[in-house]
């Protein structure tokens, strides 16, 4: 593969510099190219690993498969659309999958072993959260007590595989059990406890990727931001998304909880905060949730009075940081808050 210039990255839609381009082999370069991998300024390539939701559904897909026989590898559509094989064992219904984590040594959950246990039942796909998947102990914005934490996206993912599994095995209902042996081990040291999710791990994934971001991909970040004449900076995926809409004319930098150095690389110039509440609120006021009686800011955004505290957050901010100005924005991409 010939190093192009304007090498997109099909997750984020970042266009690698092509100094970066220039100093990739060209193997690596098919990786980047199709996603797997992410480029780094240097240009040391740097592999993404699979979702906790990713390596579920790779599961549960084998375990349909293996009805039929022993299954070694498939391929499954990530959320973000594009397609990814991931090694399996699986027979007689019964699957693995170990979680990847790719470059990103900080995964707690990577080398995890997920296991999923299918039998033909009923009509159409189903699933059973077991055990090692945690479960909220109480109502959140988008769970009720007792539901499993899988996120919607995940949700979807697994559902999808499953169904293609059994369009291939031409079986019309299948229901698949998927447990973590060692998820509730695991989840003591996630952020599950602080958070309300109890007895295992939360199966999630937005893209079905692991970003190496916050370990790796620093110094490129911070270069972008440096580099940027009009720089807007969030913290994930959703808010990586809704900026790029909201400010199509701006470099939208993906920057995780390195708020306060991606600023700092601005070197004074204005800047643009956008995302969800969450991690942009507890780095302007660390303290935000003491007293409220909550664990999360999402569930403190149910409260009739969070309105009031963060417009008052927001306007002490910004005589604080004169240069940032911070939007905030829900999952669905409407504001929330923004600076006065």
């Amino acid at each position: 593969m010939r190093a192009e210039p304007g090498l997109l990255d099909p997750v984020t839609g970042f266009v690698y510099p092509d100094s970066w381009v220039a100093a990739c082999s060209p193997d690596d370069l098919r990786e980047v190219a199709a996603g797997r991998a992410v480029l780094t300024a240097t240009g040391a390539v740097l592999r993404r690993g699979y979702t906790t939701g990713m390596t579920a559904a790779a599961a549960c897909k084998a375990s349909v498969l293996s009805l039929s026989g022993p299954v070694e590898r498939v391929t499954v559509l990530l959320p973000c659309g594009l397609p990814a094989t991931l090694p399996v064992r699986a027979t007689d219904g019964e699957a693995m999958a170990v979680k990847d984590p790719g470059d990103y040594p900080g995964d707690v959950t990577g080398g995890l072993e997920f296991v999923a246990r299918a039998v033909i039942c009923g009509t159409g796909p189903s699933l059973v959260a077991g055990e090692g998947i945690g479960r909220f102990v109480r109502d959140t914005p988008r769970y009720g007590r007792g539901d499993p934490a899988i996120s919607a996206p995940a949700y979807a993912a697994i559902l999808g595989a499953i169904g293609e599994a059994m369009r291939e095995r031409v079986l019309s209902g299948v229901q698949v059990t998927l447990i973590i042996p060692r998820g509730a081990e695991t989840a003591r040291l996630t952020l599950n406890p602080r958070v309300g999710v109890a007895g295992g791990i939360s199966v999630l994934g937005s893209t079905g990727f692991v970003e190496p971001w916050d370990d790796h991909l620093a110094d490129s970040a911070l270069a972008r931001v440096a580099a940027a004449e009009r720089a807007v900076l969030t913290t994930g995926r959703l808010g990586l998304r809704y900026s790029r809409l909201r400010f199509p004319d701006h470099e939208v930098v993906l920057v995780g909880a390195r708020i306060a150095g991606a600023i700092a690389a601005a070197n004074n110039r204005p800047v643009i905060l956008c995302g969800l509440p969450g991690l942009i609120l507890r780095h302007i006021n660390p303290g935000i949730l003491e007293g409220t009686g909550y664990g999360t800011i999402e569930e403190f955004s149910a409260d009739p009075g969070f309105s009031t505290i963060v417009t008052r957050t927001l306007r002490e901010y910004r005589v604080r940081a004169p240069n940032v100005r911070v939007v905030l924005v829900d999952r669905a991409g409407n504001s929330v808050e923004e600076s006065p």
